[in-house]
């Protein structure tokens, strides 16, 4: 059963914050960048969970050739709450809004084409259990999108130096906040059953006593060894034939 008290301080949380409308953060324009509408999104079936307030759901909704089915779920009912509204409010669907546990996903095995998973696994109590749920909704050939914050760098760093310093880390006050290194990211949605296809990430600050990270795009460079440092990472994968 999820933990009551973790609910209600997601749903508390969530009411501080307005629905993302354009969908414009790190880790969506990630997925935006290696989606293939053809073979991701259009007339396909598709569960975004850990949804949030639904502002990338929406986005997908408003697109030319929108899925043919389009499930957005999240654990917090106020989000759930927020994106209903926004879509009505804006004109914007079909999308099916439902409250719903990645680490309990309540549908049924390989009942999706193209998952996407943003900005979720670190936040519950039982990442490898997301990893498994994610994996078997998916269909054979279909493809998973999974952006989770990666410590294996100067953040991580950060985290170390507060925890030293007997100051607990969160990302932005909420109330789960797992380490997550990106090594292990890929080795636990292989250990789901999928196939790697690609590793990408975007991000390289710099934390200041005081003051908020620094972003230094020219850490990033070159890319296909500095990707693994940087601190919003995205894989993707595929769910191999039975």
């Amino acid at each position: 059963m999820p933990d009551p008290s973790a609910r209600e301080a997601y749903d508390e949380w969530h009411r501080r914050y307005a629905v993302d409308a354009e969908a414009d953060t790190p880790w969506h324009r990630l997925v935006r960048r290696h989606l293939d509408w053809g073979r991701d999104m259009a007339g396909r079936h598709v569960l975004e969970i850990g949804a949030g307030r639904g502002g990338f759901a929406c986005w997908l909704a408003r697109q030319p050739a929108p899925p043919a089915a389009l499930v957005a779920e999240d654990f917090a009912r106020s989000a759930v709450t927020a994106g209903r509204q926004f879509a009505v409010a804006n004109g914007v669907g079909p999308v099916r809004w439902a409250v719903g546990d990645i680490q309990n996903v309540a549908h049924p095995a390989h009942a999706f084409d193209t998952v996407i998973s943003c900005e979720t696994v670190e936040h519950v109590p039982d990442p490898r259990r997301a990893f498994a749920e994610l994996g078997r909704v998916l269909r054979p050939g279909g493809r998973l999108f999974l952006t989770t914050p990666n410590y294996l760098g100067p953040m991580g760093l950060y985290r170390m130096y507060l925890r030293v310093r007997g100051r607990r880390y969160t990302e932005e006050g909420q109330p789960i906040n797992n380490v997550m290194l990106l090594p292990l990211t890929v080795r636990w949605i292989r250990q789901a059953g999928l196939r790697v296809l690609t590793v990408d990430a975007t991000g390289h600050y710099i934390p200041f006593p005081g003051a908020p990270p620094r972003e230094y795009p020219a850490l990033g460079r070159p890319h296909v060894i500095m990707r693994w440092f940087a601190l919003h990472s995205l894989v993707i994968a595929t769910k191999p034939p039975i």
